[in-house]
């Protein structure tokens, strides 16, 4: 059974989305602060499917939960914010977020995106029959089995969403893709994403895997479309 760690100091919001989250045949742990948090995700590596991560905490807010999370693990992370502006979407999109959700928000959009997450991480582009476990690019490896990217020989850690961005582009290599199908791909939703967020999704991963990032060699921006993977690769 796939497990979620929700990190909330809001105990009654804790206890509904605790409960929302059993009702999908998803188990559910509840911490009430950033430091409790980390230390259920240290003491039970491996476990959690999602994370379900508040920006606004006394004792440590969301953005450094975050990295600290960013630190040891890929799980994917959806972060609550009660600010409507960009900047915290931002924010949390560069430290490695997944996606989010502003409060207040509906039960039901955020069982939807728990789902679509937690499928995302586990069943993105399942390994079956003759399909090789493992794509050799230039100077990158994708293990599709164990998420895992090595570029010249160094592991590169990604987040969920970072890896399966990655993997997309790199099975259509030479394919142009505009941001609204790669939203649509990755993220599973219809297109309400900004721009501005997707452009600065790609930049940190193009930091993670390029050898030059300002000359990006393996994610290519195509002018007035979108992007593409190198068919050279």
């Amino acid at each position: 059974m796939n497990s979620v760690l929700i990190i909330d100091d809001d105990k009654e919001l804790c206890t509904l989305m605790k409960k929302c989250v059993e009702q999908e045949n998803l188990s559910a742990v509840v911490a009430h602060g950033g430091l409790e948090g980390l230390r259920l995700l240290e003491k039970n590596k491996d476990t959690y499917s999602l994370i379900i991560l508040d920006v606004m905490m006394p004792d440590m807010n969301g953005f450094q939960v975050l990295q600290k999370i960013r630190e040891k693990n890929n799980v994917p992370v959806l972060m609550l914010t009660a600010k409507s502006d960009e900047e915290d979407k931002v924010s949390g999109l560069r430290l490695g977020a997944d996606d989010y959700l502003t409060k207040p928000f509906g039960i039901n959009e955020l069982i939807a995106r728990v789902n679509s997450l937690i499928r995302r991480y586990t069943t993105l582009n399942p390994v079956t029959g003759n399909e090789a476990a493992t794509m050799l690019l230039r100077d990158m490896v994708i293990d599709k089995i164990n998420r895992t990217v090595m570029v010249q020989n160094l592991p590169v850690d990604l987040t969920g969403k970072e890896f399966d961005l990655l993997l997309f582009l790199a099975s259509n290599k030479g394919r142009v893709f505009t941001k609204k199908q790669l939203y649509t791909q990755v993220w599973t939703e219809e297109y309400d994403f900004d721009d501005n967020n997707l452009m600065a999704f790609i930049s940190k991963l193009r930091k993670k895997i390029e050898p030059n990032p300002e000359q990006p060699f393996y994610i290519q921006t195509v002018r007035g479309v979108g992007y593409r993977f190198n068919k050279e690769a």
